[in-house]
């Protein structure tokens, strides 16, 4: 095997690795199948299971006998440390969404873009009796999937939505409310409104509000989110949660200035 041919194994093996972590994190506290990982790879059994094997031995993976699970490994969150950006970034806007949900009593989420996925960076859990958690911190979805994923999307230049939702297509089967087109129409609708909307089309039962929050590149990679049963978002009330996510943002972006 000449250099340049173990050079492109070197770095398709990275490369697939890093999609199986993808695709575990998307999953969060639950974990994935084997199975399912290669459903949604294309890696054959015996490669997954191969990769897999060795990031269980990196403990960036761990693994439940009983369930048959993959679940993120300690590892992981211990690299994370390292990232003083998001560290701060987090730092920054966690304030902002523990008084959106203790003002509200919905479950809210600070969210940032990773390539062309969204994670979880902090969640607020809600105090309502009704509560909704569709997403963990640290879980990922892909952008155009959920409302603060849309949000993020939106922010995206008009080559990086068509590439982004190239990439989409085989996973959208998953979501049999959305569609390429559809995502282009919520897309529109963020960048008129400054709002991204999910009415039950990722979770059933569960209606989804976000809007983008100013980031220090050319584009926002982060957004505040909310997520609430369906019976708990009246019109009423989805007037005030904008209000209030407009109020505070725009008080997180002075009191930044004024640090600055």
């Amino acid at each position: 095997m000449d250099d340049n041919s173990a050079k492109q194994d070197g770095t398709q093996a990275i490369r697939r690795a890093a999609t199986l972590l993808k695709q575990v994190a998307q999953n969060g506290g639950t974990g994935v199948k084997l199975r399912d990982l290669t459903e949604t790879t294309g890696l054959s059994r015996s490669t997954a299971h191969r990769i897999l094997k060795a990031l269980l031995d990196e403990h960036l993976l761990e693994y439940n006998d009983t369930s048959k699970r993959y679940t993120i490994g300690p590892l992981a969150f211990e690299l994370s440390l390292a990232s003083g950006l998001r560290e701060r970034e987090i730092m920054q806007w966690a304030p902002v969404i523990d008084e959106f949900r203790n003002q509200t009593g919905a479950t809210t989420y600070l969210m940032g873009r990773s390539g062309s996925e969204s994670v979880c960076l902090h969640k607020a859990e809600g105090t309502s009796v009704l509560r909704a958690i569709p997403v963990q911190p640290g879980q990922r979805r892909l952008l155009g999937v959920g409302a603060g994923a849309t949000a993020l999307l939106a922010q995206c230049s008009d080559e990086v939505i068509e590439s982004t939702l190239q990439a989409l297509r085989p996973y959208l089967d998953e979501y049999p409310n959305l569609s390429p087109e559809q995502i282009r129409r919520n897309v529109a609708r963020v960048r008129e409104t400054g709002f991204s909307e999910s009415r039950g089309s990722v979770v059933d039962g569960v209606y989804g509000l976000a809007m983008a929050l100013p980031g220090t590149g050319e584009s926002a990679t982060l957004a505040i989110s909310v997520a609430v049963h369906q019976s708990f978002a009246t019109e009423e009330k989805i007037a005030t949660w904008k209000r209030l996510m407009t109020s505070l943002r725009k008080t997180a972006e002075k009191m930044r200035a004024a640090r600055i």
